[in-house]
């Protein structure tokens, strides 16, 4: 009999150290991303900084695809809900703008300025934003404290309106953290300053599933085992509470490279997110 018990959670949730050549990011998204909105910008598909709140990050860039729009995608960054800004993924519109759908990338304001449930408040506002700026459904996605973000949008006790709920035909949470209570273990929580209250109203795999839920959980076959498992759970948790849910390791893919499947339209990620 194997028994398996975390002793280092700090490692558990750690990345850019477990992976080989990890300290290339987030740098290596930085010039991507900068060449994109360039290029976008001077197309005039790109409307970039819309307000969308009252704090100086309550804002959101949209792209836009050459045709009239098949719908909107909304992707949430991630960095532990304390790091990073729309700035660094605009280069993952690529693959949902191939297939005709427009992609908002908001900012949010981070810890310890704010709580997590109140981030969870911000994203919802950015959200209902851009739905009232791009018709048809709506596909939301994040990676790492995104996909937490992204998936909680989808729970009985989301922030969003009736309106938006009705229009979400998928989510796809990337390497998402889906059960906060392990982070409260983690010298990071020093900074997030998660408590058991908020663990159980802002975990998405403690809460049920909105009506109607469609949610894949998509992490890299190389990740640490705690995201493994966190994609493993919301898939099993909320399957069990009536939403259509789907599981995806793919291989060879760590933290950092998981999220490249989202820069091509043909690559599964993409096609997936988007799938009618």
């Amino acid at each position: 009999m194997l028994e398996h018990r975390i002793s280092d959670w700090d490692n558990a949730y750690t990345n850019g150290a477990n992976i080989a050549g990890g300290d290339r990011w987030p740098a290596a998204w930085v010039e991507p991303a900068r060449a994109f909105r360039d290029a976008l910008s001077a197309e005039g598909r790109a409307r970039l900084d819309i307000v969308y709140g009252d704090r100086p990050r309550n804002r959101l860039d949209l792209f836009l695809p050459s045709t009239p729009p098949k719908g909107l995608v909304v992707f949430v960054h991630g960095g532990y809900w304390k790091a990073f800004d729309k700035s660094f993924w605009s280069h993952l519109a690529a693959g949902p703008i191939g297939h005709g759908y427009a992609v908002a990338m908001p900012s949010y304001t981070l810890s310890p300025e704010i709580r997590i449930g109140g981030i969870v408040r911000e994203v919802g506002a950015a959200i209902g934003k851009a739905a009232a700026l791009v018709d048809g459904p709506l596909m939301l996605t994040g990676h790492s404290a995104g996909g937490h973000l992204a998936s909680r949008m989808a729970s009985a006790t989301t922030p969003l309106s009736p309106e938006v709920t009705g229009r979400i035909r998928h989510v796809v949470s990337i390497s998402g953290v889906h059960d906060l209570r392990p982070l409260m273990r983690t010298a990071m929580n020093e900074t997030l300053a998660i408590d058991e209250a908020e663990a159980l109203t802002e975990s998405p795999a403690l809460l049920r599933p909105m009506d109607n839920a469609r949610l894949t959980c998509w992490v890299g076959g190389g990740e640490r085992a705690e995201f493994l498992r966190q994609s493993a759970l919301l898939a099993n948790v909320w399957i069990g509470l009536g939403a259509a849910t789907s599981l995806v390791v793919e291989p060879d893919r760590h933290h950092f490279s998981i999220i490249d499947g989202l820069c091509d339209p043909e690559h599964p990620l993409s096609r997936t997110l988007v799938v009618e």
